[in-house]
């Protein structure tokens, strides 16, 4: 395993923290909390022309053709900027599964608009009082008349304001027949249909999230991603190459959060010294710089294994679980150090501690993760 960036990867690098200098700083970060749409269009607009939106989708599709190497340098200045994106959902998660799985005309259609920007995807997943698994997929989707009709609630859908369309993951089986993940399909949604209503919902970290109620909504098959049956494979599939994304994400943000906290410690004077002259402070920070550095290692090393092929059943998870416990518990110790300021909206190590503990509780849990590491374990 080779933990050095090549010239290029490092110019993908500075470029991209360039890019969310200019135009996701802190003061855009906090005026998309809570907003309706959720992200500043001057961003959007460059990572399209940079090719950052089409990063890893093949050129044949408008894409850069790039891989998951190139993917967690850009997840990490994301990460370092609090970037307020739908590239996640849109790029890595929607883009994924109709690269892993959908037919040649919706490869043809989609892909090149996630990549020039002109459509949103995002996910409609999760569901109200259910799990991380397939058995929490309850979204009913009947057929009829050479449609499928979708009745059923989805919560925590990012971004849905701006969607083109849905990737709504709904059953069309019964859960009881076969395995866990029998008769989950995905679909194409427009939420511009007649039965779909959304409703803005608020979180902890204040990203832009919907409700999205399906009542009688008509779907073609021919919106229908992959084989009957096969979306829960496919969901799982993009869901692990995902998560180290994300993880890379995490890690960013923890470095950048322990840089404002060993700045404040820096100048922050207490008897006639600085804070992080005192040694309980100063051991935090080395703790923290450890597990950080641990952390990022490890990312690394997940997406260096996806990158060669092989089995990331381990290592994602691992590393998103690792990542996620690590930006929390550093991002507490940040506010810490900052004392009562830091609990305060004026300063802005709270916009990463929210965050911190908003992205361990979503797109898989610690349980859930650490179900995943043990199966690997135990089962392997």
């Amino acid at each position: 395993m080779d933990l050095d960036f090549s010239e290029e990867q490092e110019m993908l690098r500075e470029t991209v923290r360039g890019v969310c200098g200019r135009h996701c700083s802190v003061d855009v970060v906090r005026a998309m909390e809570d907003d309706e749409v959720g992200y500043p269009a001057a961003l959007w607009s460059q990572l399209a022309e940079l090719g950052i939106l089409g990063l890893n989708f093949p050129e044949a599709y408008g894409g850069s053709g790039l891989g998951p190497l190139e993917g967690v340098v850009v997840y990490e200045e994301f990460g370092r900027a609090l970037a307020p994106t739908p590239h996640f959902v849109s790029s890595v998660v929607c883009g994924g599964a109709l690269m892993a799985a959908g037919t040649e005309e919706q490869k043809r259609e989609w892909l090149p608009e996630i990549a020039s920007g002109g459509a949103i995807l995002t996910p409609a997943w999760m569901e109200p009082d259910r799990g991380f698994g397939a058995r929490g997929v309850q979204l009913k989707a009947k057929t009829g008349d050479g449609v499928y009709i979708l009745n059923g609630v989805k919560r925590h859908v990012y971004f849905a304001s701006s969607a083109s369309r849905l990737l709504v993951l709904a059953r069309s089986g019964d859960a009881r027949e076969g395995g866990a993940g029998d008769g989950v399909d995905l679909f194409l949604v427009d939420p511009a249909s007649p039965g779909v209503k959304m409703t803005q919902q608020f979180s902890l970290s204040s990203d832009t999230q919907y409700r999205v109620e399906f009542s009688d909504v008509e779907v073609p098959a021919a919106a229908r991603i992959g084989d009957p049956g096969s979306g829960w494979n496919t969901w799982d599939k993009v869901m692990r190459e995902g998560i180290i994304m994300l993880a890379a994400w995490g890690m960013g943000a923890a470095a950048r959060a322990l840089e404002i906290t060993v700045q404040y410690a820096k100048e922050r004077e207490q008897f006639n010294k600085p804070i992080g002259a005192f040694q309980a402070i100063s051991h935090y920070l080395a703790d923290a710089t450890t597990a950080v550095d641990g952390g990022t290692a490890l990312v690394y090393e997940a997406a260096w294994a996806l990158a060669e092929g092989k089995s990331d059943d381990r290592l994602a998870p691992m590393a998103k679980l690792f990542a996620c416990d690590t930006f929390r518990d550093v991002t507490a110790m940040c506010v810490q150090v900052h004392g009562g300021y830091g609990f305060t909206v004026d300063y802005d190590i709270q916009l990463y501690f929210r965050r911190a503990k908003q992205l361990q509780i979503s797109w898989w849990d610690a349980p859930y993760l650490g179900e995943l590491v043990a199966a690997s374990v135990l089962d392997g």
